[in-house]
């Protein structure tokens, strides 16, 4: 991401949208202010900020995640379809600009690892084996087969993270929660605390189904 902890970037305010290192997010880009946004970060290196808007408050979150594009193709009418990946968290240090697109000083960010390395992976295989349990007791209770991709990541940072894009339902808060969390270790907790209490769920609701296979859930 270059040698630069501090520098400007161009930010893109999603509404209940929260990106994470190393997601694919597509976005349509049909406003004036972030087509002249995409035309400058096209000229140069292809980098924005996506930080989560509160419509509410009317604010930005101060933390968000450094966008890549890596395609894009532009209409005729100058509106443009592009798709980006999520790289570096950074935080918000001044807003330089406010028109026409928002631009801001941020800081690079990563986390501060102070748990050892063997805790963290007996952590990462319980929220892997949590994660299994969810897919396959939703699969039961829906009768559809809900599979995990082929290769989840190994790395308890990349794994947190995926599992923070991947919250089911409106939790954009509590995304914003963990993509702020600067302790994977904590982050992962979090997440198997969340994976848990959804495995106890399903389970009493799966044993549920078994017992009285004729009554119809709501």
């Amino acid at each position: 991401m270059g040698e630069l902890s501090v520098r400007e970037l161009p930010l893109f305010p999603l509404p209940e949208v929260v990106l994470f290192p190393n997601e694919v997010l597509p976005l349509h880009i049909f406003e004036s202010r972030y087509r002249i946004m995409l035309k400058s970060v096209l000229e140069s290196d292809s980098l924005f900020g996506v930080v989560k808007w509160d419509p509410v408050t009317k604010s930005m979150a101060n933390v968000g995640c450094c966008a890549h594009v890596i395609k894009h193709q532009t209409s005729e009418d100058g509106r443009s379809n592009i798709i980006t990946v999520g790289q570096q968290r950074f935080q918000i240090l001044e807003i330089t600009r406010k028109t026409p697109y928002h631009s801001a000083m941020v800081s690079w960010i990563d986390d501060n690892n102070i748990t050892s390395l063997q805790n963290l992976d007996i952590l990462r295989d319980s929220v892997i084996e949590a994660l299994n349990d969810v897919v396959n007791l939703t699969s039961k209770l829906t009768n559809s087969q809900k599979i995990l991709p082929d290769k989840l990541p190994n790395n308890p940072l990349e794994l947190s993270f995926w599992i923070g894009a991947h919250l089911g339902g409106p939790v954009s808060d509590e995304q914003q929660r963990l993509l702020e969390e600067r302790d994977t270790y904590i982050r992962l907790q979090r997440e198997f605390e969340m994976l848990d209490h959804t495995r106890k769920q399903l389970a009493a609701r799966t044993a549920l189904k078994e017992s009285f296979p004729d009554v119809k859930e709501n």
